[in-house]
């Protein structure tokens, strides 16, 4: 379901959608109808292939995995975020996103992730949403902070070394 805010409009990726990106900016141009930033997503193609294979295996998915913002008034997309899936048994879904460089600064990706928390938690099964960061103070941490995160601990991720895990729990 199509997530508006303001400024952004959030848009859920099915599996024509996510072909198209991997396929690259003049791809996922056309297929949106939008224009795409430079330098949009510093994740790369990994995250979109993840989310291609999941909602592959399981509509299920559908909803909880890659959104792409675009930007109301230039029409671009300018960043990639959204789920790492559906909602665990107990009720935990996990959250990210990115916006280009030149989009940043601007309140986008609070905006963004506004949008995101409210999204997760209209779905009543949604009891907590948690997020990873860098091991440091950063936009990130300040972002998570002001919608009421708690960090919760520090782990080890085989990819990214020692990161912070933060929560936020439905009130």
């Amino acid at each position: 379901m199509l997530i508006e805010t303001k400024n952004l409009k959030l848009i859920p990726c099915d599996a024509e959608i996510l072909h198209s990106a991997i396929q690259g900016n003049e791809f996922i141009a056309h297929k949106l109808n939008v224009t795409v930033q430079d330098n949009w997503t510093e994740f790369g193609i990994g995250p979109l292939q993840y989310s291609l294979d999941k909602l592959t295996e399981s509509e299920d998915e559908k909803g909880w995995l890659t959104y792409f913002p675009i930007h109301k008034h230039d029409n671009r997309l300018i960043g990639n975020g959204g789920y790492k899936g559906k909602p665990t048994t107990d009720g935990t879904v996990e959250l990210g996103y990115e916006i280009a460089p030149s989009y940043r600064n601007l309140g986008l990706a609070s905006e963004m992730t506004n949008g995101l928390i409210k999204n997760a938690f209209n779905d009543q099964r949604v009891k907590s949403i948690i997020a990873h960061t860098l091991r440091e103070e950063n936009p990130s941490t300040k972002i998570l902070k002001k919608f009421g995160f708690e960090w919760i601990e520090e782990i080890y991720d085989p990819d990214d070394g020692f990161i912070w895990k933060w929560e936020l729990k439905r009130h």
